[in-house]
């Protein structure tokens, strides 16, 4: 290896290193625009005005092609960039030819290079007043009737396209929440929606430069045959006659073979823009919607074969196009039929195919139907769109939980009240309530009558009493201290409350696995020692529905495994593992039922109910049972609830702290009437979390 710096050696790149930037798309486009700045500035010789109108020429024709081959306009979403360097492009041309013509053009018609005298040849046909002529159409067919229709389709297509965005948008975010797409659908739709805005938008404002580079040839040509009649008749002495004539020439060659390519471009920007709502290419779309139809192309024939027998009418021309008509009406009417394979005649004829029956078993998971009152809320614009409440809804239950809830299906229920609901978890009624709409939903947050007109009635999904209100009441409600609820909340709230006591139903083996599989590289590694060797997957499965089941998230997935990793080699009881992981989540316990004052709040159970618990244990190792008297049942849920009761007077929210060895049991027992209530063991207490003790059992 030589040290260049000690050799003298040069630090400039090589040739390879060069071309190596240049075929660098970024690189080559800048070189591309200042090329174009060089030529508004410095003087080309003919030959190279010659090589760039030509590319001028076959740029445009690929544009042209590009546009009528693709299936649709976003395929060419650079069309507005590539109209505004074209355009740019054309008028550099323009300034080096109007320089070359007016210094040059003394010495004859080659004076500005061939392929412009050979254009303004071919156009003029002997006489430079048809060649102004003919330049002159051309410049009005493109500004007046191409350049200004295809400016006024994009025109309108940006404003329709901007005016249906929010329509669309809803479109899309009805479909996710109802589960008809997913979210990686939903992202490419909206990333659709916005290129689509975008692009309209775009194209408005780039047909303007079409607009302006058709004035700026008619200026141009103007200042070139005036100015360059001026220059050779005073400064190089030439006839009247003979300076009209040469600049003419070269000034028509020079405007037709800037136009051309402008009105091919043009041309294909009203392709572009027309082909909205359109799939599929040009040939395609115009042949299934034109040549189509038997009826159009037979009244197509008939009406050029009476034309042709008409007297002074030319008999070929019509004659032609009224029996190629009328054959392409003809093969449409009576389509070729295609050759089958032989079939067995013994088999039994083949019916249409059906839908499996199998298709019927599919269920959803979680599905809210509607009452025909209540579609409204699936558009509502105010702000209070149920599918975006849901959205949100799966989006906090993540968070909080640790999985991903299933998409939620929206549909409506003819058999429902009309403004009734039914929420369904597995495809079982789990809730069912009625919401108002246009109506306010009020609540008095100490639990009594709300004191206003309206329906009285219970809140559905904590079953407190609520009224609903008059809209125009809501300023009423909130100056007394009512809690004002819109109708989609009430809804999303009730869905919120079913979802959490759903939730271990709700976290399948396929969602388990898809936890696994999205754990980051160094946690992996720990999943794969635990499961399959030591527990099954089905296993961990309960293990994180029984936490679930007492609301406790399962994001921390590498304490769970570590706890399940260090109680499977002693037991397989689920019961125990759930109670080992519990342990390793102390900290997480701990802060989730922290009070306002960052103290954990408990109720404790007596030293006597602690004995009572494990004398009723029956059973021998981990296979032990409850076996309370029935009496002794009552007495404790009794206490429980006068210890909670007064904890909730006081204004706390309290847990209840039990040994270990009592705990599963004693939340066996309360989840039967008081399911929201925290039954936490000493273990689970983190060292440093503090206790505040605020009544016992």
């Amino acid at each position: 290896m030589v040290d260049t710096s000690l050799t003298g050696a040069s630090n400039r790149p090589g040739p390879r290193e060069v071309w190596g930037w240049l075929a660098r798309g970024e690189v080559g486009l800048a070189i591309g625009i200042v090329g174009i700045i060089v030529l508004l500035i410095l003087p080309i010789p003919p030959f190279m005005l010659d090589l760039l109108l030509t590319i001028s020429i076959g740029s445009s024709i690929l544009i042209l092609m590009t546009a009528l081959l693709i299936k649709k306009p976003l395929e060419f979403t650079a069309f507005p960039t590539v109209l505004l360097v074209t355009t740019l492009y054309r008028l550099g041309l323009n300034l080096a030819s109007t320089r070359l013509i007016l210094s040059h053009g003394h010495e004859g018609a080659h004076g500005a290079g061939d392929v412009i005298k050979a254009f303004g040849d071919l156009m003029m046909g002997g006489s430079f007043i048809i060649g102004l002529i003919v330049f002159a159409i051309l410049v009005l067919v493109n500004f007046v009737v191409v350049t200004k229709g295809s400016g006024r389709i994009a025109e309108v297509a940006a404003r329709f396209s901007l005016d249906a965005m929010p329509g669309k948008q809803m479109a899309i975010d009805s479909d996710l929440s109802s589960g008809l797409i997913d979210q990686d659908q939903a992202k490419l739709r909206r990333k659709e929606l916005e290129q689509e805005s975008t692009f309209f938008g775009a194209m408005d404002g780039a047909s303007k430069f079409v607009k302006g580079d058709a004035i700026a040839g008619l200026v141009i040509v103007g200042i070139n045959i005036i100015g360059g009649m001026l220059i050779g008749i005073l400064q190089h002495g030439m006839e009247a006659g003979a300076a009209a004539e040469t600049y003419t020439l070269m000034t028509v060659g020079d405007g037709l073979v800037s136009q051309i390519p402008a009105l091919i471009i043009s041309i294909a920007a009203g392709l572009l823009v027309s082909k909205a709502g359109v799939e599929g290419a040009a040939d395609k779309a115009l042949v299934t919607q034109l040549a189509m139809n038997p009826l159009s192309l037979g009244m197509v024939s008939a009406t050029s074969g009476v034309l042709a027998f008409i007297p002074g009418m030319p008999v070929i021309p019509f004659l032609a196009v009224a029996l190629g008509a009328g054959a392409l009406a003809w093969h449409r009417s009576h389509p070729v039929p295609e050759v089958a394979p032989a079939i067995d005649l013994s088999a039994a004829p083949v019916e249409q195919e059906e839908e499996p029956i199998s298709a019927s078993l599919a269920i959803d998971d979680i599905k809210i139907e509607l009452g025909y009152g209540l579609l409204a809320l699936i558009n509502d614009l105010d702000g209070r769109k149920l599918t975006d409440q849901i959205r949100a809804l799966r989006k906090t239950l993540a968070a909080d939980y640790g999985f991903v809830m299933p998409p939620v299906r929206i549909l409506d229920n003819m058999r429902l009240a009309t403004q009734g609901y039914a929420i369904r978890i597995k495809e079982m009624e789990c809730g069912a309530g009625e919401v108002r709409i246009g109506s306010l939903m009020a609540m008095d947050p100490r639990g009594g009558q709300v004191e206003l007109p309206g329906d009285h009635v219970r809140e559905p999904a904590f079953g407190l009493p609520a009224t609903w209100i008059d809209d125009g009441l809501k300023e009423e409600a909130t100056f007394r201290g009512y809690t004002i609820v819109d109708p989609a909340t009430v809804l999303t709230t009730h869905l919120t409350e079913i979802l959490k006591d759903n939730m271990a139903d709700l976290l399948s083996f396929a969602e388990v696995q898809k936890l696994i599989k999205d754990l980051a590289v160094d946690q992996k590694k720990l999943a794969d020692d635990v499961i399959p060797a030591i527990v099954t997957g089905t296993t961990f499965q309960r293990v994180l529905q029984a936490l679930l089941r007492e609301r406790v998230s399962i994001r921390d997935l590498q304490a769970i495994l570590e706890g399940v990793a260090e109680a499977a080699p002693h037991t397989t009881s689920i019961t125990s593992l759930v109670e080992s992981v519990r342990a390793k989540l102390g900290r997480q316990l701990c802060w989730a039922n922290r009070g306002d004052d960052g103290a954990l709040p408990i109720v404790t159970l007596s030293p006597d109910w602690e004995i009572a618990f494990s004398e009723s244990l029956v059973g021998n190792g981990e296979e032990k049972q409850l076996a309370m008297a029935p009496s002794k049942l009552q007495e404790f849920i009794r206490g429980v609830r006068e210890a909670f009761e007064r904890a909730a007077l006081a204004g706390d929210s309290p847990v209840l702290l039990t040994s270990p060895l009592a705990r599963p049991y004693v939340r066996q027992i309360i989840e039967r009437f008081r399911g929201q209530t925290v039954v936490m063991s000493q273990n689970e207490v983190h060292p440093r979390a503090r206790l505040r003790t605020v009544g016992q059992v």
